[in-house]
């Protein structure tokens, strides 16, 4: 049965909460057994409208399990998405405390960044390549509010604006005229060893579908992507979890590399 909107929004809160003190909570498809990926998006909506009122600014979006890999690891058929905030990037080269985090895994991915608005039933490849201002690859870092998986990890995930703990983008901006996007290959390295390598062409044929699968996803609850915003296309790659005292490079080639260490 969908949860009540009063449900919904305690969910939120909790989620909220749990962020600012550390305290995990247990997730929502174990606590309400019967939640939806509507009741997970309407949760998010929340958690966004909860943290925007407390001065938080909205910086974009974010598609997840866009690869095989990573929708094996969760049991998900589909992606997930989710909204990112404006806390949640971080300087590339940053030390970050393993403290801080839950259940921290590394991705490597490209970050598309809109030059104007983006959404709508009917979007495809050739509106998001007149939308994109430029690209720019990145490290995301999954994390989650809940203290473990659920039976239905994509809800949970949704939930939980997809698991997005922090992001680094690298410094080295390209249009998408300047390169083949699905070629893009990059490799993330944990202690000086090759953890795994791959292409963007992972991310559902290429990470442009997965931008126009989000616009058209996010045009069911009324949003569209805006001026500005930037949009985490999704992993090539495993997440690979991390732990003090680690240290991670991402090498994306001629777009350059990100790196970032891990302390207590």
């Amino acid at each position: 049965m969908p949860l009540t909107d009063s449900e919904r929004r305690t969910v939120a809160a909790a989620l909220v909460e749990a962020e600012l003190t550390r305290a995990w909570i247990e997730p929502l498809t174990v606590t309400h057994e019967g939640a939806d990926v509507d009741d997970a998006y309407a949760i998010g909506q929340y958690v966004t409208e909860l943290k925007v009122a407390a001065g938080r600014q909205v910086k974009g979006h974010k598609i997840g399990l866009t690869s095989k890999a990573m929708r094996s690891i969760t049991g998900a058929t589909e992606p997930d998405y989710g909204t990112i905030f404006d806390n949640w990037f971080l300087d590339e080269g940053s030390q970050v405390s393993r403290a801080t985090l839950n259940r921290p895994m590394a991705e490597i991915e490209l970050v598309f960044v809109l030059d104007r608005p983006l959404g709508g039933p009917t979007v495809n490849a050739l509106d998001v390549i007149r939308a994109t201002d430029f690209v720019v690859p990145a490290v995301e870092v999954v994390d989650s509010r809940y203290t473990r998986r659920g039976a239905a990890g994509v809800v949970d995930s949704i939930s939980d604006a997809a698991s997005c703990g922090f992001i680094m983008v690298g410094g080295n901006p390209r249009t998408l005229d300047q390169l083949d996007i699905r070629h893009v290959a990059g490799a993330l390295y944990k202690n000086g060893e090759l953890e795994e390598s791959g292409t963007a062409a992972a991310v559902m044929g290429n990470p442009v579908n997965a931008v126009a699968w989000l616009a058209r996803k996010l045009h069911e609850f009324g949003v569209t992507m805006e001026p500005g915003h930037a949009v985490l296309s999704g992993s090539f790659i495993r997440a690979h979890p991390m732990e003090a005292g680690d240290s991670f490079v991402a090498d994306f080639g001629a777009l350059g590399q990100i790196s970032f260490g891990v302390t207590a």
